[in-house]
């Protein structure tokens, strides 16, 4: 029997969807048949199409093919003995999908390993029979397709054997574009589609680009935003998607297709604006910040990024920096991320987004009006970060608003998180305020906002959050209108950072940072950090219970 509150989060995720998904998902379980006799349609023959340069680009992906038929991914090792372990029962889809991408024809040192590459590609071809097990699924067929054609497109000969199967593969793709899902899903069919046109000759090549072009044309201005942020609002996809579009310009200016060419300098202006977006994203390390779904490891790194979109013309992106007086602070409007700078090596990025896109959460967590923050080139208070997919709970709990720097009430998430990816009632941020102030210490950089996450609990609360910068002081004021039994805030530490007491936090950098708390009463407890898929590192979390509506926060340091 299904119950009231599943009915519930149900109906409140469904209303978002876009009519488009619903149509597809039903087309999709109805026309099955249909579907697959589209994709089982004859090719006998395909011929490459001509191109002015041989496929060229960075190899920065690490080796996962670690030896003949065992594989490294997400931290767990397999071997590929049988046709059957392409689809093994003891292996999570994620991990299965990544065998299925062939990621490793494109990975560090690939080249030098041509025997071994030509194997695995014989092995899949002659394992997965047309429409059977995880590999025939869009989103697979997708990244395989692209590394198929950049390692294909490496190569002066290609079995005949190979370009058939390549091209069964795109039909079947095209017949499967994944517009009951959307978002960076649809994107990646679309790139797979465009690569797979731009790399065959003849009629069917024409249509797969057209095909892809088609999608990439709705989904690239709808994607990214005009602040240069990718729509999904997780620093990880973004940096996946941007090392995409400069291989679609890389792939533009390789084969010459005129289509690609007419595109080109539009695909520029994305890379440029989103290496902004990703700059002032990143920590101080250069690395990534974890909002939404992210961890190191799976996307390209920001550097990379550059480098790569720097040979191929972009212009270098122009991210915060510091000031000679002042705070620097920029609101990153379309994402919904403001940036500071508090001197001294550090970064504060702070999330007064909204949960998006409406249509397709499935990356996003309860992490409304938390934030992370860096001082002296080390983080020091981190969200918790994402070590798995799947819906389980330990996926559950990293998505949760308890797994973020903010405040959880009641015991409950400021966003309906669910079943792994779903969200069904949304926070909804108020419009920041930001504005500067004279204070005892100089000039104060203050930032207000509120949400109305919690409004839907009988008390009706809201929560507004108030953060003061001001030269080597941070205070939060964090405010609770409305009833409540209990509330809680958090500050997950990075596992770095050495607690004394419950007052005093040591960073590897030998500075120290005061903590005082007014309003509440603070412990320190065990927790994890998750910076990688399958990862889970010690760490200690600042726990403060509200014993008022008000709490006062101070962050100082030296």
């Amino acid at each position: 029997m299904i119950g009231s509150g599943h009915l519930s989060r149900l109906f409140h995720t469904v209303r978002h969807l876009r009519g488009e998904q619903i149509a597809y998902r039903l087309y999709y379980r109805l026309a099955r048949p249909l579907v697959a006799q589209q994709a089982l349609a004859s090719i006998t023959e395909l011929a490459r199409r001509a191109w002015v340069r041989p496929w060229v680009a960075p190899l920065i992906a690490p080796r996962s093919h670690v030896d003949q038929g065992v594989f490294e991914f997400l931290g767990e090792r397999g071997c590929l003995e049988k046709s059957g372990d392409w689809n093994a029962v003891n292996k999570t889809k994620l991990w299965l999908y990544n065998l299925h991408y062939l990621d490793d024809l494109n990975a560090v040192d690939a080249d030098a390993r041509p025997d071994q590459q030509g194997w695995l590609i014989q092995r899949w071809i002659d394992d997965n029979p047309p429409l059977a097990g995880h590999g025939w699924e869009p989103y697979p067929l997708s990244l395989r397709i692209g590394n198929l054609v950049k390692w294909c497109a490496r190569q002066t000969q290609v079995s005949p054997e190979w370009l058939v199967s390549i091209g069964r593969q795109a039909q079947a793709l095209a017949v499967q574009e994944e517009r009951h899902i959307l978002a960076n899903h649809l994107f990646a069919n679309g790139k797979a589609l465009t690569f797979a046109g731009a790399f065959f000759a003849g009629d069917r090549g024409g249509q797969w680009l057209k095909g892809g072009l088609r999608i990439l044309d709705r989904e690239i201005s709808e994607q990214f935003l005009p602040d240069g942020g990718h729509f999904e609002l997780s620093p990880m996809y973004h940096s996946t998607l941007l090392w995409d579009m400069c291989d679609l310009v890389n792939l533009a200016e390789r084969s010459a297709v005129p289509e690609l060419l007419e595109r080109a300098a539009a695909w520029r202006g994305v890379i440029e604006r989103g290496l902004a977006w990703l700059e002032s994203m990143c920590h101080p390390d250069g690395e990534i910040s974890f909002f939404n779904d992210a961890a190191f490891g799976i996307a390209p790194q920001f550097r990379q990024i550059k480098a790569y979109a720097g040979a191929l013309g972009c212009l270098e992106s122009k991210g915060l920096t510091e000031a000679l007086s002042g705070i620097p602070c920029t609101h990153l409007g379309d994402t919904g991320y403001i940036v500071v700078i508090p001197g001294q090596g550090g970064k504060a990025l702070l999330d007064v987004a909204a949960v998006g896109p409406a249509y397709q959460p499935g990356h996003a967590h309860a992490d409304t009006l938390s934030f992370e923050l860096s001082l002296f080139g080390q983080r020091v208070l981190v969200n918790s970060g994402t070590s798995r997919y799947g819906e389980d709970t330990e996926r559950q709990r990293q998505r949760s608003t308890a797994a973020h720097n903010t405040v959880e009430i009641d015991g409950e998430d400021s966003s309906e998180v669910w079943a792994g990816f779903r969200v069904a009632r949304r926070a909804r941020p108020s419009v920041p305020e930001i504005w500067r102030e004279r204070g005892m210490e100089g000039e104060e950089l203050r930032i207000r906002c509120a949400h109305d996450g919690y409004r839907r609990l009988p008390g009706r609360p809201l929560h507004q959050r108030q953060w003061m910068f001001a030269k080597g002081r941070l205070r939060m004021i964090d405010s609770l209108s409305g009833q409540f039994r209990k509330a809680v805030c958090r500050f997950y530490l990075h596992p770095d950072v050495q607690v004394a007491g419950n007052q005093e936090l040591h960073l590897q950098s030998g500075h120290s940072i005061l903590l005082s708390v007014f309003g509440g009463t603070a412990n320190v407890v065990s927790s994890t950090w998750h910076p990688q898929f399958g990862a889970c590192v010690p760490s200690h979390c600042i726990e403060i219970r509200f014993d008022s509506a008000e709490l006062i926060i101070d962050f100082s340091w030296k």
